[in-house]
């Protein structure tokens, strides 16, 4: 992978996660409890060994910089290794990244510098494991001036997403986007082939494309407009993706136990995580007891900042009338610093320095760090932003028609709760 250079687009808005992202990137989103979106894209180039990183930031990037300067500090320049963070600079004129491609045009001359051979185009804020390698091998093999990862998805879903016609070969015959009437996969009428937003370009070629004129975007611009002229294959994630790992998982009789195998169960999976609904359902998806998405892998680790926060602690809290409240966590992942002090969390995740405190119930609830809950709260299927201190007794998402008058209820009944909800602290 020594002639792969790593591009990720990390500069997104994130309107459809919003209030999430009022004071951040889409990127820099809290997950699992101890990451940032971008952590899984980037752990997917270390354990790929693409060593040469740019990461494009644009919106509220401040979060997201200081994550990655205090974080991914890991790079050797000796070995020609390095993670850039380049904002815009308007290298080439007075405007801002006006979109993916133009994001790269604007940085052409760094890009030029380190002469790849293949140009890797990423987001950075996807779910998911990628073996870049075997990705990198499928397209020099077939001859490709680029490549696109695709996922199938049900057609009814389909359009929601950029959408891809091809021939029996996988060679690429027309893009849609986000279409009425997608295409199906020949041979499977009921399922689509869909961007994952993920290319393998011939640096050359992206180069030549990018100096050509300045139209902004990869998926709406460029590629449609290729069609005629290059050869555009996809790659079919789930078929060809594979994760060789060694997991650990929790037996049916509570044990840590190890499972080794080929190829982990989660090698097909991938989420765009753009919108609450999605957000919360890609949190729900690492608990339990076979997780669809499992961060407990040796050989494919996910990695990130590890924060100095002293471990969990659990707490028997005895009542007025002499009986106790256990502190408890089931099916759930919680993060250092946290404290469940007579409260019980299920099938939830945790992030940094929670406190839980004497007869809360969590249900299936994502709380970021910082987060106090009260005596006595019900929470049940909500998300609740850093630094909220939700008031004893509170209950949240019991009753959606009560919630919308604090809080913003999803269209599939997630209730998302900030710190300003409940006004000063």
């Amino acid at each position: 992978m020594k002639n792969v250079m790593a591009l990720i687009m990390a500069g997104g808005k994130g309107e459809r996660l919003m209030p999430l992202t009022a004071a951040r990137s889409k990127p820099a989103i809290p997950f699992g409890g101890l990451y940032l979106l971008i952590d899984i894209t980037l752990s997917n180039c270390i354990n790929s060994e693409v060593y040469k990183i740019l990461v494009l930031p644009q919106y509220k990037s401040q979060t997201l910089i200081q994550h990655l300067e205090t974080g991914w500090n890991i790079f050797s320049a000796a070995l020609g290794h390095f993670l850039r963070i380049v904002p815009p600079q308007m290298m080439r004129g007075d405007k801002w990244y006006q979109g993916t491609a133009d994001s790269i045009r604007q940085n052409l001359e760094m890009i030029e510098r380190e002469k790849p051979a293949n140009l890797l185009i990423l987001s950075g804020d996807h779910v998911y494991k990628m073996n870049y390698a075997l990705f990198k091998e499928h397209h020099e093999k077939s001859g490709a001036d680029v490549t696109i990862a695709v996922i199938e998805t049900a057609r009814a879903q389909a359009g929601e997403y950029g959408v891809l016609e091809v021939d029996g070969q996988y060679n690429v015959t027309g893009f849609q986007e986000k279409p009425d009437n997608p295409a199906s996969i020949p041979g499977d009428p009921a399922h689509s082939l869909v961007s994952m937003g993920i290319y393998m370009f011939k640096a050359e070629v992206l180069l030549d494309l990018l100096k050509r004129d300045d139209k902004p975007d990869f998926g709406k611009d460029i590629l449609p407009s290729i069609l005629k002229t290059h050869k555009i294959k996809a790659y079919p994630y789930r078929r060809e993706n594979r994760i060789e790992d060694v997991v650990f998982f929790t037996d049916k009789g509570g044990s840590r136990a190890e499972l080794p195998m080929e190829v982990t169960p989660d090698s097909g999976y991938w989420r765009d995580v753009g919108s609450l609904d999605a957000f919360w359902n890609a949190n729900m998806d690492l608990c339990g007891l076979t997780p669809f998405f499992n961060l407990y892998g040796v050989l494919w680790p996910m990695r990130t900042l590890q924060r100095q926060f002293p471990p969990v602690k659990t707490l028997s809290v005895q009542q007025e009338d002499g009986t106790y409240l256990q502190g408890q966590a089931l099916d759930s992942m919680v993060a250092h610093g946290s404290v469940i002090g007579g409260g019980t969390v299920r099938n939830s995740i945790l992030s940094y320095n929670v406190s839980v405190h004497r007869g809360a119930q969590v249900d299936e609830s994502v709380v970021m760090e910082n987060v106090d809950i009260g005596r006595f709260c019900k929470i049940k299927k909500a998300i609740i932003a850093d630094g909220a201190k939700i008031p004893a007794g509170t209950e949240i998402g019991y009753n959606p028609k009560e919630d919308r008058k604090r809080h913003h209820v999803t269209s599939r009944g997630i209730t998302v709760v900030t710190r300003e909800d409940f006004g000063p602290a």
